[in-house]
């Protein structure tokens, strides 16, 4: 009997399409290599009628943003019983959401940078708020990829700024600016991989430092102190248990230059393009990236394995 059939969700409409597609690209490849067949779907209108036609064993979801990690592919997926790698709706659906996420944090303890949730709709938001003040970091409530993200310095930046984050939504997040550097804890099953520092080039990790060849270093594993590393991954491990994760995920962490440690965010879908932060770790931990998606679909496959029983 042959492998199970994969059906790759690809694309679809988000922000983060391009991204989408080349990620997709990786995992096409890596499950050539390990000989399952497999077929691609673009994420659009005709996604419910391509996964009837195909009827897949399982399907994996290379989307980022939008639909594909909002929970809503994945409350499609659940009720066509079709399994899938990754969180489940409910835990993506909250993820998703920066301002949720931070609230679970805060209530395990978990530090997190001080923000305000303001609707750039009404007349207040029309200059920066204080606290946090300024520097301030303005984002969208729910996107990724640094997607509508600024850093305020100034208070004439502050209109472009809130312009680019609320067009994804009259949501937005204004946190305080913290100075120092940024890891990324990816968490794969059960064990936080090793540590990745992200060096980037531009202000910040923007969607151009993150994709573009040359434009970000990336140090794997991360020179840091063995406390300030373990401390990293255990927020980075309690957040994601508590948020619901499974099989994967990558949190984002600041660290000041005075140490101390500030939680950003935890990604659901991490990137899997060859530039992409979770393989790097994943390899540093010993996991090349074909067995890094062998590992994904069996996990998919696992609980399809467990429906039948």
């Amino acid at each position: 009997m042959g492998k199970p059939a994969v059906a790759l969700i690809v694309g679809g409409r988000s922000a983060e399409r391009e991204i989408s597609l080349q990620t997709g690209a990786g995992v096409a490849a890596a499950l050539d290599e390990l000989g399952y067949p497999h077929a691609s779907i673009d994420a659009d209108e005709c996604l419910l009628d391509e996964l009837g036609r195909l009827r897949p064993d399982v399907a994996f979801n290379a989307l980022h943003g939008g639909a594909g990690e909002d929970g809503t592919v994945q409350a499609l997926l659940d009720w066509l019983r079709i399994p899938y790698q990754g969180s489940g709706a409910r835990a993506s659906a909250i993820a998703m959401d920066k301002w949720i996420t931070k609230a679970v944090a805060r209530s395990l303890d978990i530090p997190v940078p001080r923000a305000v949730l303001l609707d750039a709709r009404e007349p207040q938001c029309d200059r920066p708020p204080d606290p946090p003040g300024l520097p301030c970091v303005v984002k969208p409530r729910a996107q990724g990829s640094a997607i509508g993200v600024s850093i305020v310095h100034f208070e004439e930046q502050w209109p472009a700024a809130v312009r680019e984050a609320s067009a994804f939504g009259p949501w937005i997040v204004i946190e305080e600016y913290v100075e120092g550097r940024e890891f990324t804890v990816a968490i794969l099953g059960e064990r936080a991989l090793p540590l990745v520092e992200i060096i980037p080039h531009d202000d910040f990790y923007t969607y151009h430092a993150k994709y573009t060849p040359g434009a970000s270093t990336h140090a794997v594993p991360a020179t840091v102190a063995d406390n300030l590393a373990l401390r990293m991954q255990e927020h980075a491990l309690r957040l994601h248990h508590t948020l619901g994760c499974r099989d994967y995920s990558r949190v984002d962490v600041l660290m000041s230059v005075t140490n101390s440690l500030y939680v950003l965010e935890c990604n659901t879908l991490p990137g899997l393009t060859r530039l992409s932060l979770f393989p790097e770790a994943a390899s540093a931990a010993g996991i090349t990236y074909t067995a890094l998606i062998d590992r994904l679909v069996e996990a998919a496959l696992s609980r399809a394995t467990s429906r039948a029983t």
